[in-house]
């Protein structure tokens, strides 16, 4: 069995290793003619993290990422509402990794090339039509490096292409843009001092105004005593005129840093985190309504083309990674490919379709507006603020969505 897989992210290149490690050939494809170690933090779920052990990544993954041992909530004066145990501290078999995007994309890449070969992925190949029939897909393929079509047979295509996904237009045309709820995102990664335990998880104040997450992610750092940092400020903007969602937009200091003037925690300053960070991204929070249907036959959809989610949980690379799982062990189970791709869906579909839904209830952050309305200015102990019981939501909320 030959499958083509569109979109070498980390869906696209973990079920190239899923799949091959079920004894079936894979070619990759992407449109970039260089694939390029860009983003910024990512975090995988102990779930995900399972399934890259099962493809012996379990070490290299160790020695690049940052286990993740704790999950705390800050208002935005610093002051504590609730922590939570992560990963191995939370009784799980597995880590919970706080990786840099790039660095563990080309991880996957490496480990690909290695055991697939290098000519399994190939760059500058942007997918164009399908069309099948009983005995396979016959692709066309923009080479846009010669600038010529080429034409490929398969037995299945699995789009992992991503929010803008060309296969998923294929399955649902005329779909039109990613549907915004009005939160823009700045992203930057710095070089900092440690906080807290040095593998810790912030989120400071609601969305419903400014919130501000950060997080450890580079092991190379930590052994040098320092900490490369990921964060992430959710403004909630009245705007209504949104750009298409670039994930590589540049964005600019001074449209964000007064949303935070004044916010510390652990004795780190936000407006000094974000002004030390080379690089800063801008976009939008987007995803899309979820899909009633994700395969056509012999073609079917993965990752964020199949249920592009708002960033909550860390949920987008690990539902990515499970997705991938999945698909290779029906694939390994038949000779049919219509029929295991259907398994797939019917294994994914509805499960990963609620976790997108739950992502747009946010009953997290509608806690944190408690405490942002009821202690303006700050509080000396949580319990003063809120109830035990909406203490104990913000933990519900948060597993709800983390799965």
């Amino acid at each position: 069995m030959k499958v083509l897989i569109v979109g070498a992210g980390i869906g696209g290149l973990t079920t190239a290793l899923s799949l091959h490690a079920v004894g079936i050939q894979v070619i990759v494809i992407d449109t970039v003619t260089e694939l390029r170690p860009l983003g910024v933090g990512i975090n995988l779920l102990p779930h995900a993290t399972g399934e890259l052990a099962k493809l012996g990544l379990y070490e290299n993954l160790a020695d690049i990422a940052i286990p993740t041992i704790e999950c705390v909530h800050l208002d935005r004066f610093g002051s504590e509402i609730w922590r939570e145990p992560r990963g191995l501290a939370a009784g799980h078999r597995w880590p919970q990794y706080s990786v840099h995007r790039g660095e563990f994309q080309m991880l996957l890449l490496d480990a690909v090339c290695d055991r697939l070969g290098p000519s399994a992925v190939r760059t500058g190949m942007r997918f164009e039509s399908a069309t099948q029939n009983v005995d396979g897909v016959r692709v066309r393929i923009h080479d846009r490096i010669r600038d010529v079509v080429v034409e490929m047979v398969v037995d299945a295509v699995v789009g992992a292409d991503g929010l803008h996904s060309v296969v998923r237009k294929r399955i649902r045309p005329g779909e039109g843009a990613p549907l915004w709820n009005g939160i823009r995102m700045w992203r930057g990664v710095t070089d900092a001092r440690p906080f807290l335990s040095g593998a810790s998880m912030v989120i400071a104040g609601s969305n419903h105004a400014a919130k501000f997450v950060a997080y450890p992610i580079s092991a190379a750092a930590r052994r040098h005593g320092r900490a490369l940092i990921n964060w992430v400020a959710e403004v909630k903007v009245s705007d209504t005129n949104e750009q298409a969602p670039d994930w590589n937009r540049a964005g600019r200091l001074e449209d964000v840093l007064p949303h935070y003037v004044g916010w510390q925690f652990d004795g780190l300053d936000v407006g000094e985190l974000m002004a030390a960070s080379e690089n800063i991204l801008e976009y939008p929070m987007v995803d899309r309504n979820p899909l009633s249907r994700w395969t056509d036959n012999r073609i079917t959809l993965l990752g964020d083309a199949a249920h592009p989610m708002y960033p909550i949980g860390s949920n987008g690379g690990s539902q990515a990674i499970i997705d991938a799982g999945v698909l290779a062990r029906e694939l390994a189970a038949t000779s049919d490919p219509s029929v295991a791709l259907d398994a797939y869906e019917a294994a994914r579909r509805d499960a990963v379709n609620a976790t997108v839904l739950a992502n747009r209830d946010m009953p997290m952050d509608r806690v944190l507006r408690l405490v942002a309305d009821r202690a303006p200015h700050g509080f000396d102990r949580i319990e003063e603020v809120l109830t035990a019981r909406e203490i104990d939501a913000i933990g519900t909320a948060y597993r709800h969505t983390s799965r």
